[in-house]
């Protein structure tokens, strides 16, 4: 299969151009806000090389936007909005030919929390109760008509199957990606047995927002137990302080281990979190060299 070069980090990008995402909503406030910053993330990142625009709904809920006092029917409005923001970038482009998608990105509960949950996983809640979280938000999302889903930085087995058993039930094309810390999700299960959670929906599997130095081995296991094409998008290298919302640590270029990951099976390459429109067009020059 042809590579797909996937985008970058949506808030790294925000914050570059000026943007304090501080508070609990993170990117998601700018869908409130600024919607404009956002689409000109998305063409930055679409004219750098990437096929695939993925929407600034990670840590979006209903439930967060009306702690910030936002009303619920503007709150599902401005979830539906990502979608179609990054639609309409996407469009903007058409006329020079090339085949670009837009990925709604479906996060963890954890994200919701902003408390660095999502590294972590193991919320305490009951499927059922994820499953009422999760299915809302999905159902927005599809509402407004994107290509794919993005599941993505799920840290716990427990969750994704909660996930794929929704992703089922939708029918809707779909990746999952774990956020991981070497051979585990974040919440400590072998990732053979999170890369063996998959569904019919499912069109990709593999992992995001890790070092990237645990990008090719959980490649290799991911295409060995799933039998699917991989996705894999590590950040920066940097590491993530949940106490003082800020990263830490210095950054790899993953450009050069690149073509090691689509040799073990990855199909869908691009960046997290720190990684931003340079560095995407980067990756893209490389694996088309």
């Amino acid at each position: 299969m042809q590579t797909v070069v996937l985008d970058g980090g949506m808030s790294n990008a925000l914050e570059e151009r000026g943007h304090d995402l501080t508070d609990a909503l993170w990117s998601a406030r700018l869908l409130r806000d600024a919607p404009t910053e956002i689409a000109t993330v998305h063409r930055a990142y679409y004219e750098a090389g990437a096929a695939v625009a993925t929407t600034a709904s990670y840590q979006a809920s209903v439930t967060g936007f009306e702690r910030a006092g936002v009303p619920q029917d503007e709150a599902e409005r401005l979830i539906a909005s990502s979608v179609s923001i990054a639609r309409e970038v996407r469009d903007e482009l058409a006329a020079d030919g090339r085949k670009r998608l837009v990925a709604a990105s479906v996060g963890p509960y954890g994200a919701v929390l902003a408390d660095g949950s999502e590294y972590r996983g193991r919320y305490g809640l009951t499927a059922a109760a994820l499953r009422e979280f999760h299915l809302p938000r999905l159902e927005l999302l599809l509402a407004a008509e994107p290509d794919l889903l993005a599941v993505e930085t799920i840290p716990d087995v427990d969750e994704a199957e909660v996930l794929v058993g929704l992703l089922d039930e939708l029918g809707f094309p779909a990746w999952l990606s774990y956020s991981i810390d070497g051979d585990r999700t974040r919440a400590g299960q072998p990732l053979a047995d999170a890369f063996a959670v998959t569904a019919r929906s499912v069109v990709a599997v593999g992992i995001n927002c890790c070092a990237p130095g645990d990008v090719q081995a959980a490649v290799e296991t991911a295409a060995a137990v799933s039998g699917k094409p991989v996705v894999a998008y590590p950040n920066s290298g940097e590491a993530w302080d949940a106490g003082g919302r800020r990263w830490t640590g210095g950054a790899t270029d993953s450009t050069t281990l690149a073509h090691d990951w689509v040799e073990a099976g990855a199909v869908y390459v691009g960046g997290c979190c720190r990684v931003g429109p340079q560095d995407i067009g980067a990756l893209a020059r490389a694996l088309d060299a």
